[in-house]
């Protein structure tokens, strides 16, 4: 990835005056490249807000008469809480039925991650994963379902360790029970 000099500097900045705050001297050798590196791994971790999902989909669109379900399941994902800044984790399923064109699946999977690398919630990048592949792909129905660790949960405030948090969108034919059924068994 290439980073922004002007946005890193002025990132630069900012860290080192948190840091100095929390009673740290920026001096100390562990410490001095570390506004530098955090700027650069932020930089990183909200690269989704550059890319555009639709073209990402539409770089690798097929015609294609297949009208049956298409899952890629157990998509690993990091995103930032935008509560906390804290990152949450899981692994995202994402299920559509074509109506008459398909993508590539790493383009699935890439989507994914294009809505992970924003500050966000669990729920809200849910809906956004559904909402690009609908409107981009025109499909009979598309599914999503998000299964994650939000490490706001369990580094502070309640303290859970063991909890997961599920959200679920669709939108079609997966309106139908059956249907969603049918998706559920499979990815387990």
């Amino acid at each position: 990835m290439k980073f922004d000099l002007e946005k890193t500097n002025k990132m630069v900045s900012h860290y080192t005056e948190i840091i100095q705050t929390l009673g740290e001297d920026v001096n100390r050798e562990g410490l001095i490249k570390t506004p530098e590196r955090v700027a650069k791994a932020m930089q990183y971790l909200t690269q989704g807000y550059q890319q555009d999902p639709e073209a990402i989909l539409l770089g690798a669109l097929f015609k294609e008469k297949y009208r049956q379900m298409v899952i890629v399941k157990d998509i690993d994902f990091y995103s930032l809480c935008e509560h906390h800044m804290l990152p949450f984790f899981g692994k995202a399923h994402v299920a559509y039925i074509p109506n008459g064109y398909i993508t590539g699946l790493s383009k699935i999977a890439r989507v994914v991650d294009v809505f992970a690398r924003r500050l966000q919630v669990q729920e809200r990048m849910t809906t956004q994963i559904k909402e690009a592949i609908q409107n981009t792909l025109n499909p009979l129905g598309v599914m999503v379902v998000l299964e994650a660790q939000h490490m706001c949960m369990q580094m502070r405030g309640v303290e859970k360790q063991s909890s997961v948090t599920t959200t679920s969108d669709f939108t079609g034919i997966f309106k139908e029970a059956k249907t969603r059924e049918e998706f559920i068994s499979l990815i387990k």
